[in-house]
Parts: C-alpha cells; sequence; structure tokens
C-alpha cells in the first residue's frame, strides 16, 4: 500500500493555506448537495408543520371525532391517527438521517478523494493534510448538526402536540421515538460525521468505505436501542403496586428472599396455573417486583447516550488524524 505523500508546496499560493480556504473550496464544489439537502430539510419541517395543521382542522374541543357537542360516542379523528403512526417513527428517521450523513457525505467527500488522486492539488497549494481532513470534518458536521438540530426540535415540538393519553407508540421511551426529542440526534450525527471520516481513511476506496459505515453505524444504534435501559439506575416498586403512566416498565417478576430476580417470561401460563404466580413461588419467588424510568429519567438517559457518542466521535476523529499522519509519513 502506497503512502499519501504530499507534494511539496514550492509555487504553492498562501491564500489557500488556511481551513477557512478549504472549507469555500468544499462548498462550491458541492453546493448542488447543499441544495438537496436544504430542500430535504424544509421538506421534513413542512411535513410535521402540515400535519399538526390537519389535526388542528379536525380537532374539536373534547378530541372528539363526531360531530363537536355529540358526546355520546369517542372516535380519535382521522388527522391524529396519522400523525401519530408518521411521528411514532421520527426518532428512527432521524437515526437512518444521521447514517446516511456519514455513509454518503462524509466517507465519499474523502474517499473519492484519495481513491482518485485528487487529494494532491489540494496539498501542492500549501492546504496540509491535516488541514484537508479539518476542513471535510468541520463542513459535514456543522452542516448536519444544523439540520439535525432543527429538524429535532421541529419534530419534538410536534410530539409534544399529538401525544396524549391514548396515543399508541409515542412514548417517550419508544425505540421509534427516544432518538428524535433530545441531544442524542445530535450526537448520532457527529458519530456519524467521524465513522465515515476514519473508515474512508483506513480503506481509501469509496463504495466500500461506505458500505463499512453504514455496518458500523448499525451495529452502534442497534447496541444503543437494545442496551438503552441500562444507562441509568431504574427506580423499583415492591408488592403490586403501578408505576403510573409516562413510565417506562423494563422488567417485572418476583424477588426470592435472596434478592434473585424471577422473571413472568420464564413462567409460561398454564391451566392449573394461569397467571403463573404458582410457578414463580415454586422457584422461591416471595414478593413482586418492577423496575422502570419515570418521566424525570428521559433527561439523563439522554446525556449519558449523548455523552458516550460523543466521546466515541472525538475517540474516532483522534483515530482520523492518526491515521492520516501515518499515511502521508
Amino acid at each position: 500500500m502506497s503512502t499519501l505523500t504530499p507534494p511539496k508546496p514550492d509555487t504553492a499560493e498562501t491564500s489557500e493555506a488556511s481551513l477557512g480556504g478549504s472549507v469555500r473550496v468544499l462548498l462550491r464544489l458541492h453546493r448542488r448537495s447543499l441544495w438537496a439537502a436544504g430542500a430535504l430539510l424544509v421538506l421534513g419541517v413542512g411535513t410535521v408543520i402540515a400535519l399538526l395543521a390537519w389535526v388542528a382542522v379536525q380537532r374539536c374541543p373534547d378530541e372528539d371525532a363526531t360531530a363537536c357537542g355529540n358526546d355520546d360516542l369517542y372516535m380519535i379523528t382521522t388527522a391524529q391517527s396519522v400523525t401519530e403512526s408518521v411521528l411514532s417513527g421520527g426518532g428512527s428517521a432521524l437515526l437512518l438521517l444521521a447514517c446516511l450523513v456519514g455513509a454518503f457525505v462524509t466517507g465519499p467527500l474523502i474517499a473519492r478523494e484519495l481513491e482518485s488522486g485528487s487529494f494532491r492539488m489540494a496539498w501542492a497549494q500549501s492546504v496540509s493534510p491535516a488541514q484537508w481532513l479539518a476542513a471535510r470534518l468541520a463542513v459535514p458536521a456543522a452542516l448536519s448538526v444544523a439540520g439535525v438540530g432543527l429538524l429535532s426540535v421541529v419534530y419534538r415540538w410536534g410530539w409534544t402536540e399529538v401525544r396524549n393519553a391514548n396515543a399508541f407508540g409515542l412514548g417517550w421511551f419508544e425505540d421509534g421515538v427516544f432518538p428524535g426529542i433530545g441531544p442524542a440526534a445530535v450526537g448520532y450525527t457527529l458519530f456519524g460525521v467521524a465513522v465515515g471520516a476514519l473508515c474512508a481513511l483506513l480503506i481509501r476506496r469509496m463504495l466500500l468505505s461506505m458500505a463499512v459505515t453504514t455496518v458500523v453505524l448499525g451495529v452502534v444504534m442497534t447496541g444503543f436501542t437494545q442496551r438503552r435501559r441500562m444507562l441509568w439506575p431504574v427506580d423499583r416498586i415492591l408488592g403490586n403496586g403501578y408505576p403510573g403512566p409516562n413510565t417506562w416498565t423494563t422488567e417485572t417478576g418476583m424477588l426470592t428472599a435472596s434478592g434473585e430476580k424471577l422473571f413472568w417470561r420464564d413462567c409460561p401460563s398454564m391451566d392449573a396455573d394461569h397467571d403463573g404466580v404458582g410457578c414463580m413461588k415454586a422457584r422461591g419467588g416471595v414478593t413482586d417486583f418492577t423496575d422502570y424510568y419515570p418521566a424525570s429519567h428521559f433527561w439523563p438517559l439522554q446525556f449519558v447516550e449523548t455523552g458516550i457518542l460523543l466521546a466515541l466521535t472525538a475517540l474516532a476523529v483522534f483515530a482520523a488524524f492518526r491515521v492520516l499522519r501515518r499515511l502521508h509519513g
């Protein structure tokens, strides 16, 4: 594997030596992509606004879809139902967007130049390798964070407006909602940028780096989704208590005298023991327990997840600059 040695800047123009010059060149070269991204941003914001306007038009004072004033039958409006269905996947959509930023923006932005050799032109104009890479990290990071941040704020606003006690799939803890209504959306976006850059530098082939970036981001996102309940201590209720609405119940079962957890899923219901209590007591269960997160734990969970993502982002960026330094010798 050949090293990426920067040409000697004997005839370099000092005006292009700054990071700002590299940023301006990138913005000029990719202005069509920027316009397309801006159009998608407007579409996303417009969709939420249009759905909320539709809900407002159909909404009666008592949330009834029947003629206002006719209280003998409750039925959710069509607009409310459709809007809830769309917004229940808003967080997943922002995760997908973060993955696209890493796989289809940052990765190709770097890997294409390394694969074609066009990076030498920039390095020959007194743009150091570090400045070259910094520009290709800063531009997608700044633009994508601004866009995803705006979408996250608008999505949270729409989610707040339409959720109610009967909303299905709009709990703050739902996998399709949680990543999009807090700072975690920005954390995933920055992580996508960093991983895309690192994979591009390591592989230096556009299509392969895009595929590897997608796999890495998919694994990390799936890991957080499955292990999110481990990021913060849960609250516990003993006995037959109910944690209340707007809570995330993580585990239920019975405790033995020694404190060991027994789970209801391990005691299937049967005709002779339709609720599984006999099975649980036979295994040593003495009292019911319910582990849960109240709504007040939303922000701690968001901040911990975002903090881990930012730490991983910093590690990936550091590794990217180390790889670049090793490659250009």
